[in-house]
């Protein structure tokens, strides 16, 4: 990426983005750096390797029970391990869906920026409350039936029907 892809249209070229702008959390050090941590151990904790290696813990934890009496020192060890583990991983990984995520939109987004009888209107809905967005869900379940009732297979039909719909009645 180039210094212009973060830099917004009011800003001069080459200048440095504002401190408190989105742009600058893009091109922190420390963010981009645990990014890459946390893109590198999600892929690593999906591989069987990182499996094999929790059962063989798991399994050596439970060959050692008979060593300390199956104590609660002993439960505790493998209760506070995976604890840990757990909530650490659960950091990483929201890091990792939410990088996904906001991939995907995007590149929704250009699909929908690119087709001519896609609406725009569709871009950014993800921003959209709750209600808002059933409301659309909802435009999507009558287009549905609509399609299934249809005798013309081809037909597009787009949100932007609804809008002009409503302008009509």
């Amino acid at each position: 990426m180039t210094s212009s892809d973060w830099q917004s249209a009011d800003d001069p070229v080459g200048s440095m983005p504002d401190t408190a702008s989105a742009s600058y959390a893009h091109r922190s050090r420390v963010l981009s750096a645990f990014d890459h941590f946390a893109s590198r151990v999600t892929r690593w904790a999906g591989t069987p390797l990182a499996f094999c290696m929790a059962l063989l813990a798991v399994l050596l934890w439970a060959l050692v029970g008979p060593l300390f009496h199956f104590s609660e020192n002993w439960q505790l060890v493998i209760n506070t391990g995976t604890t840990i583990v757990t909530f650490l991983m659960v950091f990483l990984i929201q890091q990792s869906q939410n990088k996904d995520s906001v991939a995907l939109h995007l590149k929704l987004n250009e699909l929908l920026a690119a087709s001519k009888v896609a609406s725009n209107r569709m871009i950014g809905i993800e921003d959209l409350d709750e209600q808002d967005l059933r409301e659309v869900a909802e435009f999507y379940v009558r287009l549905a039936a609509r399609a299934r009732n249809s005798v013309a297979c081809k037909e597009r039909h787009s949100i932007d029907e609804q809008n002009l719909a409503e302008q009509r009645s």
